[in-house]
């Protein structure tokens, strides 16, 4: 069996792009999927997305951890999938397409992506930490000096540990710079390590950093290791609302890998 490919990324977030509009891609084989992301014996890659037909929109979004798990929504694997979308010629500068956290909208521009987000309407805080779910949850710490964290190994203490366990979370260091700025590390869940970037995570931060006064701006800008990305969104009641993540989405090659 022979697999097209494209690779994509986000702020540094990498992914492996199929289009799998004629549903051939075996996406039950966890171990090709884990194989084919492995950086020394496959393509390499965060995550591995499937452009795949939609009944009502412009196409769906099927994302697979690293591990070769089908995961949750992916933030940057979002914005690369519009890009992708834009190179198959399914879309234009605009599109609505499904996700398994529901429909996003989204535009592209010259390789920027804006894509809306899922509502928020619970942040759970406490004196350590906030805790929400931006398609996927999130585990926000905030804190000081992140550059010099130990961040895979802090950060899987807390995705294994209390009170997530098994089911785990997504974990983040946020310090902040600016009145309107962040710098962010994220731990993923399926990848169990960091990432260079994270979209539903600098999602998760900003949100989180408005909940508990670290900022009034609702314009947040966020520097991750791979990148810059912007967060935006309205405070409704007690709702975060028109959610949108902001940034690059860059084709970086294609080719072929028989299997």
């Amino acid at each position: 069996m022979k697999i097209h490919f494209y690779k994509y990324q986000g702020a540094g977030n990498d992914f492996i792009m199929v289009d799998n509009r004629d549903l051939s891609f075996p996406k039950k084989n966890t171990q090709l999927i884990n194989k084919l992301c492995d950086r020394r014996f496959g393509i390499g890659a965060d995550g591995l997305i499937l452009l795949e037909p939609s009944d009502n929109e412009d196409f769906t979004m099927v994302y697979f951890n690293a591990d070769g798990n089908e995961g949750s929504m992916c933030g940057n694997g979002g914005r690369c999938i519009v890009a992708f979308a834009k190179q198959l010629a399914v879309i234009n500068n605009k599109t609505t397409f499904n996700a398994v956290d529901g429909l996003h909208f989204a535009t592209i521009e010259n390789e920027i992506v804006s894509l809306k987000m899922i509502d928020v309407t619970e942040v759970e805080v406490s004196n350590e930490y906030a805790f929400l779910n931006t398609g996927s949850p999130h585990h926000v710490s905030f804190t000081e000096n992140i550059s010099d964290l130990n961040v895979k190994e802090v950060g899987a203490k807390i995705r294994y540990g209390a009170p997530y366990f098994e089911t785990g979370t997504n974990v983040n260091f946020t310090e902040k710079t600016a009145t309107d700025a962040f710098k962010v590390r994220t731990y993923e869940r399926g990848v169990e390590d960091e990432t260079l970037a994270c979209g539903t995570g600098v999602t998760a931060v900003a949100i989180a950093a408005h909940k508990t006064n670290k900022t009034n701006a609702t314009n947040i800008k966020v520097e991750v290791l791979g990148g810059n990305l912007e967060v935006s969104f309205e405070k409704i009641g007690n709702s975060y609302t028109n959610v949108f993540l902001k940034g690059p989405a860059q084709f970086v090659f294609e080719g072929n890998i028989s299997l």
